[in-house]
């Protein structure tokens, strides 16, 4: 299945690619047990829930057979024991944390997620300037697959993150400006259908070393696609 972006470009869905030059995969770490409905941001010690643990598995096991270099995960609980899993049919590696793709800093963090429904999922807008914006993401990320990309060239690597991470660096590798307003609405741009899912994984292909090459994309949720 394929679906257009603003520049043409053509975002695959239902694969894992194989065959571009340099493969990052970002995968959206799983479910997190949250009983109180907490906005839990960059706060310590939300874990993955039981349904986290089937869907960490799942994306575990759509990622088994595949040639992996590294495994990356941001700093947080949720994506470290999200990235276990996946570790579990690699074991010839070794976690490594990165702080660049770890969960965007936010005022909102410790406050009732309806707060946040209110605003559309919108973290940004009207927040003091200590706190992220997209561009902010945007550089920290970029600076994370450009030394990927440097020291993995050729390789597949597995980088295990948050959800606002992975849809701005969609955005930005489809053409589209980094604004909470295109947040807002990314499932009606003809980019993919959904926010990227909990634990799916969304793969940057770069066809070249060119240092500012814009990947193509491949988006693959193991929920739909692993059963197909």
């Amino acid at each position: 299945m394929f679906q257009g972006s603003q520049g043409g470009q053509m975002i695959q869905t239902g694969i894992i690619p194989q065959h571009a030059v340099t493969r990052i995969s970002l995968v959206r770490h799983a479910s997190v047990h949250n009983p109180s409905n907490i906005f839990y941001g960059r706060l310590p010690g939300f874990s993955i829930s039981k349904k986290g643990g089937l869907e960490a598995a799942r994306t575990a096991l759509a990622l088994k057979d595949l040639t992996i270099e590294e495994i990356v995960s941001s700093p947080l609980l949720r994506c470290r024991q999200t990235a276990v899993e996946i570790l579990k049919y690699h074991r010839s590696l070794k976690l490594r944390r990165s702080r660049l793709i770890t969960e965007v800093l936010t005022p909102f963090q410790g406050k009732s997620s309806e707060v946040v429904d209110l605003r559309a999922g919108d973290v940004y807008t009207g927040v003091d300037s200590k706190y992220e914006q997209p561009e902010d993401i945007l550089l920290r990320v970029q600076k994370f697959l450009s030394r990927t990309r440097r020291t993995c060239s050729g390789k597949h690597v597995v980088a295990v993150t948050h959800g606002d991470v992975i849809l701005f660096m969609v955005l930005w590798a489809s053409g589209f400006p980094l604004t909470p307003y295109y947040k807002e609405r990314f499932t009606t741009l003809g980019i993919l259908e959904e926010y990227p899912a909990t634990s799916s994984i969304t793969t940057f292909c770069y066809s070249t070393d060119k240092k500012d090459e814009r990947p193509s994309i491949a988006y693959f949720n193991p929920t739909i696609h692993l059963s197909r």
